[in-house]
């Protein structure tokens, strides 16, 4: 048996969207609140994923083995080309950790205070492994973060960022915008790096 989930497979899931060109879905990956869920076109989600509530994934994503998106209701949203190493966790909705209120999805409403913003990770974004991402940041075009970043503030674009919390250490290449065009522009996308 394929470990990915076939394309008739996927139609029959029940997402909000789902292309029709290229998309691997774990069959061990965990899926919640579905009918929420937009994947694009030539998208892989690996093994031991959680992707739940609202979430939107665009073209050419790769989400590696063991990463969690938790999207709640104001969402995450995925550009294209962006890449998730493994065991990334990125919250769109978390508890208030002050203790002026309790915590977990176990306890009723008005008992917590949750913050809720949405996410977004923007175009050739790398997110290193281990990293963990907060409610309401802004990963700008082309930023890139080490592994184990706290990432609790929003990107420059074309900026390389690491620590905890994440600070930009220097600006990232825009090379790679010229394999984008090749890549665009190439039938054979696998022989676009020959002579750049």
């Amino acid at each position: 048996m394929n470990s990915f989930y076939s394309d008739e497979e996927l139609k029959q899931i029940g997402f909000k969207y789902v292309g029709d060109e290229n998309v691997l879905i774990s069959r061990k990956a965990s899926l919640y609140g579905v009918t929420e869920i937009s994947i694009c076109n030539n998208v892989r989600i690996d093994d031991f994923c959680i992707i739940s509530g609202k979430i939107t994934i665009g073209n050419y994503v790769h989400i590696a083995a063991h990463s969690a998106l938790y999207g709640g209701k104001c969402g995450i949203t995925i550009d294209d080309f962006a890449n998730i190493s493994s065991r990334v966790s990125i919250y769109g909705i978390n508890d208030d950790y002050s203790g002026e209120t309790m915590t977990n999805p176990m306890v009723m409403e008005r008992c917590k205070k949750l913050k809720s913003a949405p996410v977004y990770i923007g175009k050739h974004v790398i997110v290193g492994s281990t990293s963990v991402i907060l409610p309401g940041v802004s990963l700008q075009t082309g930023s890139a973060f080490g592994s184990f970043s706290l990432i609790k503030n929003s990107s420059e674009p074309w900026s390389i960022n690491v620590g905890v919390p994440a600070k930009k250490i220097k600006d990232r290449s825009k090379d790679l915008l010229k394999y984008e065009n090749r890549f665009y522009n190439e039938k054979d996308a696998g022989d676009i790096v020959e002579d750049i």
